[in-house]
């Protein structure tokens, strides 16, 4: 299958999905009390999935669509293959070099807090990276879709090699720890033992999340959106069927939770498709999608001006402890604050937005 000839509109449900999936994220790092949250606004400890650990692959799919829709038009038009490498590369860097940024500024900012050489903003440099290529270089969807395949399929026969799915027994883990160590997500330091979500080798099935993102981006701009739940659902029940012998684990980033997670990824920019592009709908969330870096660097720093002046503690003690926590309880109350901090970033996108400007690296 080769790359469609038509020019590539531009798709105001993928902005619009993006910002949703950014808000989503803001929402899930900002927790009033980290001791009251409800269920599905947090991470699976290990095997499952909840609510929460849809966002992050939703959001690499979502990359490989924009990259697609803006790249395609590039190669058809002749751009030198070593003038988009540079701007690949260039763009990657600058991503990964603002998620060591904000992890600077934490660990200055936040008493004992360590310093974390990984993380969202780098794994999705280092995916950004990795799939530009495969647009520039493999440019058949076909070889694409077994590359795919190749290596969701090579990843788990390293994972079955190692002979555990466990925490730290799991060969993403063990390579975690030896390379890492205590630049990881989390360190034992009795035990040596490291863990990173957005790891070394779990970043290889990470980047799978974003070429099916350029699949589906290829089904859009041919347009055939029929085709993404036609592919999405396939792949949940594949999922579900491999799930059985490959648990589903967002930490590893598993092969079945690559599947499981895409596929509802394929239905919602279906679903977001249909109801915005062609219906005409509202595009909620694109104040957040037209400036999803913005958001989400601005409200880390945010975050961690609260903790390091230790107004979080004061605030919350004063106002939502002492007043909403006896009439809705400890948790809703800590929800709601998140729902504040996120439409307080809301508000700012939109005046951005308003205002026409437009924050990207």
């Amino acid at each position: 299958m080769s790359l469609s000839k038509q020019a590539s509109p531009r798709f105001l449900s993928i902005d619009a999905l993006r910002g949703l999936a950014v808000a989503a994220m803001l929402l899930v790092n900002n927790a009033g009390d980290w001791n009251h949250v409800y269920w599905w606004l947090e991470h699976a400890t290990w095997h499952g999935t909840t609510p929460a650990d849809f966002i992050f692959p939703v959001f690499l799919v979502i990359v490989g669509v924009s990259l697609h829709l803006a790249m395609t038009p590039k190669l058809e038009r002749g751009v030198p293959a070593n003038d988009m490498v540079v701007s690949i590369v260039w763009r990657a860097s600058k991503i990964f070099a603002l998620g060591i940024a904000l992890h600077l500024i934490a660990m200055v900012l936040i008493p004992g807090r360590e310093f974390r050489l990984l993380g969202v903003l780098q794994r999705i440099g280092i995916c950004f990276l990795l799939a530009g290529m495969v647009m520039i270089y493999i440019r058949s969807l076909r070889l694409q879709w077994m590359l795919i395949i190749g290596l969701l399929l090579g990843y788990w026969a390293l994972l079955a090699f190692a002979g555990s799915y466990s925490p730290h027994a799991n060969l993403a883990d063990q390579i975690d720890t030896r390379i890492l160590g205590q630049l990881a997500y989390s360190f034992d330091p009795k035990t040596g033992l490291a863990q990173e979500p957005e790891g070394i080798l779990s970043t290889l099935p990470a980047v799978v999340s974003v070429l099916l993102g350029l699949q589906a981006g290829a089904m859009l701009r041919q347009a055939k959106p029929q085709r993404l739940w036609q592919i999405g659902v396939p792949m949940i029940l594949l999922a579900l069927i491999w799930a059985t012998a490959l648990p589903l684990n967002k930490n590893m980033w598993t092969s079945s939770f690559v599947l499981w997670t895409a596929g509802f990824a394929f239905l919602l920019i279906w679903l977001m498709h249909q109801l915005i592009d062609i219906a005409k709908f509202p595009a909620f969330g694109l104040s957040f999608g037209v400036n999803a870096i913005a958001a989400y660097a601005g409200s880390w720093v945010a975050t961690c001006l609260l903790a390091a002046t230790g107004l979080m503690d004061v605030f919350y003690a004063n106002y939502f402890t002492k007043f909403l926590s006896p009439i809705f309880g400890a948790y809703m109350s800590s929800l709601l604050f998140a729902l504040m901090f996120t439409g307080i970033f809301a508000s700012l996108m939109l005046i951005l937005r308003v205002r026409g400007w437009r924050f990207s690296i």
